[in-house]
């Protein structure tokens, strides 16, 4: 795996969220490198899903559970003993949120609450990253990237129950987590991620690939609309750095832009042309406008000036490359071909760039 992750070997992790699209990668990297991982989230989000195609069933502890539920979650932090919580559950799905936004704030907020106040009775834990999104900001369209520094004020209910989670994490970090005892807490506002294995519902890539599975023209609804896209290794990487390096440095602990340099902040329309480009024959997209559509930002951009000062981080893969693999994965899986391997040969290689 290489001498980043050799940090892992041995380490007993707690990921919430295990069981989604980035929450199944992030384990897939941790248990190569000797991890003793425990995850806790509900039951996979999507059929087919990623973690049940990846192999991880026999190679982690995962604890099918709420994290709304604190008494069960307070259970699985005793049995678990975690030295490094990643915090990933989360009802991600803007245009769920509007649809229920009680769930949405409930899930994303309390459950936030849960995971800090178990990480406050648990003496082991000793690295935190929250994991939130680039929606977190207070979006007037200006067409400018947002810094750590900005207001936190999402629009929609995903987005603001995120900003509410961050505010609540800021609150813990004050008010508990300051001693010499206390653990490092970070949070992670990453941007839109792509990659093999996301069949999430209103998600441009899993819309693609589920076009040219079904021999569809692919809908695009916003082909203008800017999004930060990355390979979704990318913040995935970012977020093992942060907690490995508080683990041994609590001053490294902070709240942190996680995206793409500016040339890979495409529009959707963009996107889509690589994505039929890279997969070839049979992909096409056409423009689908709906009529009383819930609001989406038309522009995201973040400036990752900070945690590049910070960490010496710089993104690894452009977007030509991100499709590639996006591509060869989709088509790995719908030949029914062997998702661990594919899995492990992108992480590899995402290391070894």
């Amino acid at each position: 795996m290489g001498p980043e992750m050799e940090f892992w070997k041995g380490k007993k992790v707690l990921v919430t969220g295990h069981t989604g699209f980035k929450g199944t990668w992030l384990c897939r990297m941790l248990v190569n490198a000797g991890a003793e991982v425990t995850g806790y989230a509900l039951v996979p989000p999507t059929e087919p899903a990623l973690f049940d195609l990846a192999g991880l069933e026999e190679r982690m502890t995962s604890v099918i559970g709420d994290i709304r539920d604190m008494e069960r979650l307070k259970e699985t932090f005793d049995a678990a003993q975690p030295e490094i919580v990643f915090h990933l559950a989360a009802q991600p799905i803007v245009r769920e949120s509007y649809q229920d936004p009680r769930y949405t704030y409930e899930t994303n907020v309390m459950g936030t609450v849960n995971l800090l106040e178990c990480v406050r009775q648990t003496p082991s834990v000793r690295s935190v990253l929250n994991v939130t999104t680039d929606k977190v900001y207070l979006n007037n369209e200006e067409r400018r990237a947002f810094r750590e520094d900005d207001p936190l004020d999402g629009f929609d209910p995903y987005s603001n129950s995120k900003s509410c989670s961050e505010l609540v994490t800021h609150s813990y970090i004050r008010s508990f987590f300051t001693g010499p005892d206390a653990p490092a807490v970070s949070t992670a506002r990453a941007g839109n991620v792509i990659g093999g294995g996301d069949f999430a519902p209103d998600r441009i890539i899993p819309d693609c690939v589920r076009a040219v599975r079904d021999g569809k023209v692919i809908a695009v609804r916003n082909p203008d609309s800017v999004r930060p896209f990355q390979h979704v290794l990318e913040p995935l990487a970012v977020y093992l750095t942060v907690a490995r390096k508080q683990y041994g440095d609590k001053s490294a602990a902070d709240f942190y832009n996680v995206g793409p340099d500016d040339c890979d902040c495409l529009t959707t329309g963009e996107l889509a042309d690589l994505f039929c480009r890279c997969w070839g024959e049979g992909a096409a997209w056409e423009t689908k406008q709906e009529k009383n559509a819930p609001h989406e930002a038309g522009y995201l951009r973040l400036d990752c000036e900070k945690i590049k000062k910070v960490f010496g981080w710089q993104p690894r893969w452009h977007m030509e490359k991100c499709m590639e693999m996006v591509c060869r994965f989709s088509k790995v899986w719908l030949a029914g071909g062997d998702v661990p391997a594919e899995m492990d040969r992108e992480i590899e290689e995402f290391l070894n760039s």
